[in-house]
């Protein structure tokens, strides 16, 4: 259990079949808040919308969060600290101390579009930068400080996620865990390797909040952000002494610091916007909410100064519904060095990669090899998505593809970059434990639900009774005409097969933790539990599919 201030109340949950079938929301509302938080639904009838106004684009600058800063030592020391609520606590006593707010934050992704009250991690969107290292321990209290009724969607109760973190089933964001306003959590980061093995280091993760049913609207609203972890080789310097050091460009951008700075998180998210520039969502729309603006760490189409030197992007797909396919306007070629925020055995000249809600990749482009006297190029989406149920297949021509951010090319040359590109990276773990079972995991549709395995989420049911250290096999397949971006707590799996194909030798030969299918796909994993015991989640990260009902419960026993 973790540590509560007060014992959080819980609202009482409306049903998901009374939802479906018998809201009293009309088909096609959408919820909508102003600068004053003043919200209405507006039924705007059976298949009638509003297109979000135009913007001009290229006018702000990209934006960066702050990093979040550990309190100093002599604050260091919580009161009403529990270890007993915490699996390890003592082997792993925390070294650094942090404490967050989520709470309603004013802010606007253009400057011709008016001010939204979101919901906001440190009062910044995206939330705080983590930056973490791989055996420095952290406690992490997260208030939860929003209002008590909020306006317009989303929900005030919270709880956080760090997405693909390693963490104990009490730390790691479990949706049926939240807390309501007035209250806080303390949650426990032990930052160590899976299985103990330095193979196993994870870098790109992310964090969002995870509340049930209300996954999408509150991620939608503001409650996601960057969670970076270093260790001895993926060290975030790239003059490290150490020989064996990847030594990549480094330098995350804090706040308003961004020169010097060469390691750019990069959150792409879509959203939708009422004719005054108010943010609004499709509450009702069960297949997937889809924006008509694509934003770039919360801005619409920003720009971004840059040397003619290498640099390394960490993209995430944010969400809610939307895939992606980035590519440069001018059809270069980088190096693909991570999947899911994971490095790859060796990196991967790439022209396009190709990423489903909550999978991360991390390229690293050098600009230096951009002709002399071409100053600026763009990051496009050449991925063609009509509505939130899948992509149509088309790529899209690069003239009418999305143009996300702008490149502006500084003009001056022969710019020190020490960073480098080794020829290999991190070497897969070994699948080392025993299988003892073949399970199947199918995500399908019922009923208008979203289910796994023919069955809606159930708090009370486990679905997955999980033997820790052993192995097992699962193959996963879907049906119907949607994409599935499945995500499982805790572990990172091995892909072995997709539609009967070994994937050696392609980009899903690597650790990953979200498996996007398309209709009809079939898909082979090894997968395993490890240090940890307890209940944890497997859901789909197309986050409306999640909330209505998409997920089951791990339960991981020793």
């Amino acid at each position: 259990m973790k540590t509560r201030k007060t014992e959080a109340s819980r609202l009482p949950l409306l049903s998901r079949r009374r939802f479906v079938g018998g809201s009293a929301l009309a088909t096609g509302a959408f919820a909508i808040w102003t600068q004053r938080s003043h919200a209405e639904t507006i039924n705007t009838g059976a298949g009638v919308d509003f297109g979000s106004p135009a913007s001009t684009p290229w006018v702000w600058p990209l934006a960066f969060a702050k990093h979040a800063v550990p309190l100093p030592a002599w604050k260091s020391l919580f009161p009403v600290v529990n270890p007993a609520a915490h699996q390890r606590y003592e082997e792993f006593v925390p070294q650094k101390f942090y404490d967050i707010c989520t709470s309603e934050h004013l802010s606007r992704p253009h400057p011709q579009y008016a001010a939204s009250t979101l919901f906001a991690y440190q009062n910044s969107v995206p939330g705080v930068t983590f930056m973490m290292r791989y055996g420095e321990p952290v406690l992490c209290r997260i208030r939860n400080e929003l209002p008590a009724a909020v306006q317009g969607f989303g929900n005030p109760d919270v709880i956080t996620h760090v997405h693909n973190g390693h963490h104990a089933s009490e730390s790691d964001g479990y949706p049926e865990d939240f807390y309501s306003p007035g209250t806080y959590l303390d949650y426990h980061w032990p930052n160590i390797y899976a299985g103990g093995d330095w193979r196993e280091s994870k870098g790109t993760l992310w964090y969002h909040d995870h509340r049930v049913d209300y996954t999408a609207q509150n991620t939608y609203r503001g409650l996601a952000g960057f969670w970076l972890l270093f260790d001895h080789l993926d060290s975030g310097n790239e003059n490290d002494p150490n020989p064996d050091a990847f030594r990549l460009p480094s330098g995350v951008p804090d706040g308003v610091r961004v020169k010097g700075c060469y390691d750019i998180p990069l959150i792409f998210t879509d959203r939708r916007y009422d004719p005054m520039g108010r943010l609004v969502m499709d509450v009702m729309n069960m297949d997937g909410h889809l924006g008509d603006k694509m934003l770039v760490n919360g801005r619409i189409q920003p720009y971004f100064e840059v040397e003619r030197r290498k640099y390394r992007f960490r993209l995430l797909d944010g969400g809610p519904s939307r895939l992606y396919r980035f590519e440069l306007s001018n059809g270069m070629s980088f190096m693909h060095i991570a999947n899911d925020g994971n490095m790859l055995a060796a990196p991967i000249e790439v022209q396009f990669v190709e990423l489903g809600v909550a999978e991360r990749a991390d390229i690293v482009v050098d600009f230096s090899q951009v002709p002399e006297g071409v100053n600026e190029l763009y990051l496009i989406n050449r991925m063609l998505q009509q509505d939130g149920r899948k992509p149509t297949g088309d790529i899209l021509p690069v003239a009418d593809s999305s143009q996300l951010l702008k490149f502006i090319i500084r003009p001056e040359t022969n710019v020190p970059d020490n960073s480098r590109v080794p020829s290999l990276l991190r070497p897969m773990p070994e699948r080392s434990a025993a299988v003892v079972r073949t399970r199947d995991i199918r995500l399908d549709r019922s009923n208008g639900m979203w289910t796994v395995n023919g069955r809606v989420w159930n708090r009370d049911r486990v679905d997955v009774a999980f033997k820790q250290n052993t192995a097992e096999i699962w193959r996963l397949s879907t049906s119907g005409g949607w994409a599935h971006p499945l995500h499982i707590h805790m572990e990172e799996m091995h892909v072995l097969r997709l539609n009967d194909e070994p994937v050696d030798g392609t980009i899903l030969h690597a650790r990953k933790d979200v498996f996007t299918l398309f209709p009809g796909d079939e898909m082979e994993i090894y997968v395993r539990f490890r240090d940890w015991l307890g209940r944890y989640p497997m859901h789909c990260h197309n986050t409306v599919h999640e909330d209505h009902a998409m997920m089951a419960r791990i339960e991981v026993a020793p």
